[in-house]
């Protein structure tokens, strides 16, 4: 089946310094599968107001915000979900006719995720980054009953202010530092990066842990998640976190939720 656009299809979109395809193979996939008359297309932009005024003025439905403006994409909206703004970040907008509302998915991902892989909450946890994804994972750790661990963060204005809106300490590097629980929030390992054949932490770090949660989804497999599961760690990954962001997403969107084997399809579809 062909997906074929006119002038009813509604228009959904990513904005990203550095777009990637897995949001357009995944939500595509959906639409098709679903006959939902849907196009999803993604963006770079230097120019965020503008394009936030392009999402407003053209009726685009709905927006994924990726980094770097997940917290500077906030004073142009109009509303922001309750849980949303307690992290102060957003990953999601959706226009209602003008009325733009963000959320943010990754936050119901990584809760999703800390139940699904059964990471008990007296977990001491070592959390690495402090950027607008950072603070989605370490409120989701929070909210999910996580009292003990570090935000490492070389930035230490917004290492300390994401250690005290989570709960957390902070910590300039891992030194001293033990872990059970490492958690990569940084572009580390990122296919295409400056930094993409590097380790997120210190071998005996990862050695000393029993979980390694990477956000990082390209590759499916970053550097420290090989290293993890090749040192028989428990290893969560950032594909996990981009799959299901993006379903939340789509409901968002459509109002329509997928079965979990359609979602597997558009997965590895999206992932192939």
């Amino acid at each position: 089946m062909s997906l074929y656009i006119n002038r009813d299809t509604r228009l959904c979109m990513s904005l990203s310094a550095r777009p990637g395809n897995f949001g357009t193979r995944f939500q595509n996939f959906l639409y098709e599968a679903l006959g939902l008359n849907y196009v999803y297309k993604s963006f770079a932009t230097r120019d965020l107001p503008a394009a936030i005024g392009g999402i407003r003025a053209l009726g685009i439905r709905g927006c994924a915000i990726s980094m770097p403006f997940k917290e500077a994409v906030i004073p142009l909206v109009d509303a922001v979900d309750a849980s949303a703004a307690a992290i102060g970040s957003i990953n999601t907008i959706v226009n209602d006719d003008g009325y733009l509302r963000a959320y943010n998915t990754d936050y119901i991902a990584v809760r999703k995720l800390i139940e699904q892989h059964g990471i008990a909450p007296d977990t001491r946890l070592a959390l690495r980054g402090s950027g607008g994804m950072a603070k989605a994972v370490a409120c989701a750790f929070r909210d999910a009953g996580f009292r003990h661990g570090h935000i490492v963060a070389r930035n230490e204005a917004t290492g300390r202010k994401l250690a005290e809106v989570s709960g957390f300490s902070w910590a300039a590097d891992m030194s001293g530092l033990s872990a059970e629980l490492l958690i990569n929030v940084t572009p580390v390992g990122m296919e295409g990066g400056a930094e993409a054949d590097e380790i997120a932490f210190d071998v005996r770090d990862v050695e000393r842990a029993r979980v390694v949660f990477d956000v990082v989804a390209s590759p499916p497999e970053t550097p420290v998640i090989r290293l993890a599961r090749s040192l028989g760690k428990q290893a969560v990954t950032g594909a996990e976190v981009i799959v299901l962001q993006a379903v939340e997403q789509f409901v968002l969107y459509t109002g329509v939720r997928p079965d979990d084997d359609l979602i597997a399809q558009a997965a590895a579809h999206a992932l192939s």
